[in-house]
């Protein structure tokens, strides 16, 4: 008899995605209405992802994970092809400053996204192929090209935020690998000085930086977005100001459907709503890696582990950014924040996973 996925993550994760929705609609209706003349503009375009991500997902539950074994190397390919593709003026389009869109109509499709799937995917199945050499540096030094390669192409869009969270979900996965502890110590010198040479290469970094120190220091410019958010979540309180009641959604918070959605919740829900929102997350995490301990096979215990680590990461930097903790990445909220691309691949990555669980069921 074929076993059933882990209901729970699911119903997690389906619960996170309509709150996103019913949110998606508070955060944007005020700027739809007056950019587009239709208050259900966004909330439409990520409702339509929503259903082909489900349905998307569902299937991939049911694909045998080690198909993703076979065609890793395919897969892999693909994502370098379409990020070289995306960089290309007249293929590749701009979209709030980043060449990292495929236009196709009105939509927008980020490879990216994809890419930071198909890495992970990647990065499992060398991880379990060479297990017996990837305890040295040498051993994971083609993981690490490869890796390198795939965060030039991300920054060259530029993207910093996707290059970081794609970054951290290798380090943490090699660190489960159970690599020399040195490599880390190595990995954080040089990504300390990785860190300052993007600073002097694109000066705007430095500007993001000086505004989460200081935000007013330039209120209306780089400190603007975080000195919003904390007009948004400040007044929320305990309870909030009710659904629909945000006022920093009136022009004042840029674009809060995507970014910056957490803050919308909180002035709207208050303390109790942000909790709830951060035990959905801390629920999908558990579950996940519940499974992924629970797997023999190294493979799919590094895939899972991968997956997770990717959605732990982005949802750790955005609500980081968004109560001011660090300085803006431009990550948006896994599940939650508006845009077709990311909720797609999410739900495919949890779908990956949810397969993965029959095994254990």
């Amino acid at each position: 008899m074929k076993k059933k996925f882990d209901i729970y993550l699911f119903i997690a994760v389906i619960v996170l995605i309509i709150v996103g929705l019913i949110m998606i609609y508070s955060a944007s209706n005020v700027w739809a209405e007056y950019k587009f003349n239709d208050s259900f503009h966004y909330l439409k375009y990520q409702l339509l992802f929503f259903i082909i991500g489900l349905i998307v997902m569902i299937l991939v539950s049911k694909i045998d994970y080690n198909l993703y074994y076979k065609k890793a190397n395919i897969i892999i390919g693909i994502c370098l092809l379409l990020l070289i593709l995306v960089l290309i003026p007249g293929i590749g389009s701009i979209r709030n400053g980043s060449r990292s869109w495929f236009g196709i109509g009105s939509f927008g499709i980020q490879p990216s996204e994809a890419a930071k799937l198909g890495l992970i995917i990647f990065s499992a199945k060398y991880l379990e192929k060479n297990e017996r050499i990837v305890k040295s540096f040498k051993g994971i030094l083609p993981l690490l090209v490869v890796l390198g390669v795939f965060f030039l192409l991300i920054m060259l869009q530029p993207d910093l935020g996707t290059a970081l969270v794609l970054t951290l979900a290798i380090i943490a996965l090699l660190f489960v690998s159970g690599i020399n502890m040195k490599f880390f110590y190595i990995a954080f010198v040089l990504g300390v000085l990785g860190i300052v040479i993007l600073i002097l290469i694109a000066p705007y970094r430095m500007d993001r930086i000086t505004a989460f120190l200081n935000p007013w220091k330039d209120a209306l410019g780089t400190g603007f977005q975080i000195i919003q958010s904390m007009y948004a979540i400040g007044p929320g309180g305990l309870l909030g100001n009710g659904f629909g009641n945000s006022i920093q959604k009136h022009f004042y918070l840029p674009e809060p459907q995507t970014d910056f959605i957490f803050s919308v919740i909180v002035e709207e829900f208050g303390f109790i709503g942000a909790c709830l929102i951060i035990v959905l997350f801390g629920f999908v995490i558990y579950r996940s890696f519940k499974i992924a301990l629970g797997e023999e096979k190294l493979f799919s215990k590094y895939l899972v582990f991968g997956i997770i680590f990717q959605i732990a990461f982005q949802t750790i930097l955005n609500l980081s950014v968004v109560v001011g903790l660090i300085p803006v990445t431009g990550v948006t909220l896994p599940f939650l924040s508006y845009g077709g691309s990311s909720l797609l691949v999410s739900m495919v990555s949890i779908g990956i996973i949810l397969n993965i669980s029959r095994k254990n069921a």
